[in-house]
């Protein structure tokens, strides 16, 4: 689709067993203005009727089917089989706006040092407009002691250049949940997150199988912040900063675990922060 004049983007869609929902998240990609792009549909080991739903597309598409592995997995095979020098993210149950894409390539035209910029969304739950609350507030710029609470980073808003993934690294195969919340602290510490203040994405939420309902998430930031801190490239500042939310989130964690009767567990976490 590319038509040689116009940098290449590079889609990564991951999907597991949502051919309910799937569709509506490809169509609004092949429904984008900006036609220089490429949609790579990474099929994670789907059972449902998923890849009868992506053989449809014939050529439309790239399709990747592997194993079910997780959704980092799935996201870093399609950035590995990606051609653009500018990948874009959706998750398979939001939807692009329309012209998200050219919103962002125009971006980074006008901005040449940017990296990574997102979007503004709007919020979707159980099929109602809802706006999201003070906390969920995004904003640009070096926002990393913002995100170290929690994520402030959509990953279907997200467009970045290829080579900062080069740089950072991909998604973490280890993390079950908060995935999207260690790469944005990798790139945070940084570099700026850009925002366009345009609602360019549809954001759903309220179903069952969102990463985000996954209980304990906590444990995984525990863990991103952990290495973070142990990497010794952070500012003093942010230094300061992330060890203040290690100890709050140890905290609320370990006494979550000592209510399950998990005292060795709880204890881990206690003792975690006398490290720093």
């Amino acid at each position: 689709m590319n038509n040689g004049k116009s940098p290449l983007v590079s889609v990564v869609l991951p999907t597991y067993n949502r051919a309910w929902t799937v569709r509506s998240a490809i169509d609004s990609v092949l429904n984008q203005d900006y036609t220089a792009l490429e949609l790579i549909v990474v099929d994670d080991g789907s059972t449902d009727g998923t890849a009868d739903l992506l053989a449809d597309y014939g050529t439309q598409i790239q399709v990747i089917r592997q194993s079910n592995q997780g959704v980092s997995a799935a996201r870093n095979a399609g950035i590995q089989a990606a051609e653009g020098n500018l990948i874009a993210l959706l998750d398979s149950d939001d939807a692009w706006l329309p012209g998200k894409v050219a919103a962002q390539v125009d971006f980074f035209s006008r901005h040449p040092d940017a990296l990574i910029c997102q979007t503004e969304e709007l919020w979707i739950r159980n099929g109602a407009r809802v706006n999201p609350g003070k906390r969920h507030r995004k904003e640009g710029g070096m926002i990393f002691e913002r995100s170290l609470e929690l994520c402030l980073v959509s990953p279907s808003a997200v467009m970045l250049h290829r080579s900062l993934l080069d740089e950072v690294g991909g998604f973490d195969p280890d993390l079950p949940a908060c995935e999207d919340y260690d790469l944005w602290l990798r790139i945070a510490w940084k570099y700026p997150i850009h925002l366009i203040e345009r609602p360019l994405i549809v954001k759903h939420g309220g179903h069952a199988d969102q990463l985000s309902r996954m209980p304990e998430l906590d444990k995984y930031r525990i863990r991103s912040i952990t290495r973070l801190l142990q990497c010794g490239c952070l500012s003093e500042d942010q230094q300061t900063a992330a060890i203040a939310m290690l100890k709050n989130k140890c905290a609320i964690y370990a006494q979550g675990c000592r209510k399950r009767g998990r005292i060795a567990e709880a204890g881990e976490y206690e003792k975690l922060t006398e490290k720093f």
